[in-house]
């Protein structure tokens, strides 16, 4: 079944998914396959030591949710292009699809109105997973070293925009050595130990 379209999972709205071990207390009996499977690309102990001189961030302008595969589409994109064209970069995803879609599966076509009734407001199926992004939200965090190279990664982002169902914005800046932070890698927890 094709998936559908993005404007039916835009608004933020209470997840009704709470996964748990204790099978009465869990919403949700089977999780979806994320479709990400990369967060960190790039340089990234060089990122770390502060070794480049440009930020570039695309930040979500509006309370939106967008889905993993929109999410996975754009970083394969983004990524592909600074392989080809930068070569030296640092490339974070600031988001973690954690959010699970449902969808009530309904009959379309000649017939199936006589096919399908009731259930009007059912709990429906897991289909996808999804980011909740608030206002001002990075999503995507890039690092470069010349003030060229943050144009044309500018060119990528711009691109990108589309394949994403919210509104974005492009925040480009010098990075502050002297404020400068350092990202910790995230360590996966291991649900069986």
């Amino acid at each position: 079944m094709p998936l559908r379209r993005a404007a039916v999972y835009h608004d933020l709205k209470r997840p009704y998914t709470r996964r748990s071990r204790v099978k009465s207390k869990a919403y949700i009996k089977t999780v979806p396959p994320m479709k990400m499977t990369k967060f960190n690309m790039g340089n990234a102990s060089k990122y770390n030591s502060g070794g480049y001189n440009y930020g570039i961030d695309l930040v979500c302008a509006e309370n939106a949710q967008t889905r993993d595969v929109s999410l996975e589409a754009a970083r394969q994109f983004i990524n592909r292009k600074l392989d080809e064209e930068v070569g030296d970069y640092y490339f974070l995803v600031a988001v973690f699809p954690h959010h699970i879609l449902r969808e009530n599966k309904m009959l379309t076509g000649a017939g199936a109105d006589r096919m399908q009734t009731g259930m009007t407001q059912s709990f429906g199926v897991t289909t996808n997973m999804a980011v909740q992004l608030h206002q001002n939200k990075e999503i995507f965090k890039i690092a470069v070293m010349t003030e060229d190279l943050a144009r044309k990664v500018r060119g990528f982002l711009n691109k990108v925009q589309p394949k994403l169902s919210c509104r974005t914005k492009i925040i480009v800046f010098k990075l502050d050595k002297s404020k400068f932070t350092a990202i910790e890698p995230v360590q996966e927890e291991n649900p069986e130990e």
